[in-house]
This record gives structure tokens, sequence and C-alpha cells, in this order.
């Protein structure tokens, strides 16, 4: 029993280090994504951005449209209609409303459309551009995960699940 356990222990020490190092060895993996950064954002468009805002870090609830819960068309929906802009509460109706725009053109207060379930190209889940810089794109949604936050379309998530971009102001 005695040389067991000296063996035990070492067992235990080789086994935590080992999970610290692969927690600590993972990367973000980034993308450039090319954008023109040549229009200023509109007074609106800010204005829309800065009250989406508010609720970062409100937790996710499907058909949410308050501070005690929100999905992504939820932010959508209450941060524009708080700027009498009328726009639908679905993203399925979102996906078809204003004007189609390539990635390159877009701008703060515009949405951005992706595709997260596996092996589908089918829009379910949108955000709102809230920066623009070159070879980054933040937005602002409602994650399933982690709620109201703001993530970036360099990130390979969003890089590789992004489908469209439209114009709605």
């Amino acid at each position: 029993m005695k040389k067991l356990l000296p063996i035990i222990l070492l067992l235990l020490i080789a086994t935590s280090c080992k999970s610290k190092k692969t927690a600590s060895s993972k990367t973000k993996q980034t993308h450039t994504v090319k954008v023109k950064t040549t229009e200023k954002a509109t007074k609106e468009a800010e204005s829309i951005v800065k009250y989406a805002k508010t609720f970062d870090g409100t937790r996710y609830k499907y058909g949410g449209t308050t501070k005690k819960g929100m999905d992504c068309s939820g932010l959508i929906y209450v941060s524009y209609s708080k700027h009498n802009v009328s726009l639908p509460r679905t993203t399925s109706g979102l996906k078809s409303t204003g004007d189609w725009i390539d990635v390159k053109e877009v701008n703060v207060g515009d949405l951005v459309f992706f595709a997260t379930k596996k092996n589908s190209r089918k829009v379910n889940h949108v955000g709102i551009v809230t920066s623009v810089r070159t070879g980054n794109v933040e937005f602002i949604h409602a994650s399933s995960s982690r709620g109201v936050m703001i993530s970036s379309l360099a990130e390979k998530y969003w890089y590789f699940s992004f489908v469209q971009a439209r114009r709605v102001l």
C-alpha cells in the first residue's frame, strides 16, 4: 500500500498537468475580412448600435425581446423599433429585407446573416454591424450559448458561417 500511494500521486499530478497544457495551448484562429472603410456611419446607425449595446450580457431566450431574455432577431427588432424603423420580427423575415450588399461594403448598422447549423447554408442567425476596420467587422448578436455579445467576422466560426449582409437604413 505504501508503494502504491506515491505512484497514484504521480499519476494524478501528471494527468492534471497535461489537461492544463491542452487548455492553454488552444488559440483562436482568425481570418482577414476584406472591407472598404470609406463611408462614415450615419448618426441613426450609430444610435441604433449604441442602444443595442445596452443589451450586452442579456441572457438568451427564444422569442425574447426584453432585458430578461432576448434572441438574435429580437435584438434587431427592438433596436431598430426604438428608432422608428419597422423591421420583421424573425430572422427568416429579415433575410430578405433591405438591400443585399457585399461584405466589402458593410457599414455600422447593417445586418449580417449566418447559417450556423452543420452542413446547411440556410440562414438562421442575424447580428448588427457595430464597427468596421480594415480586415475586421464586429457585430452584436444574441448567442444561444452566451447571450447578447459582440463578435468578429474574423473569428473562424463566424467567418465560415457568414451568408450575406443587408442594408436596411
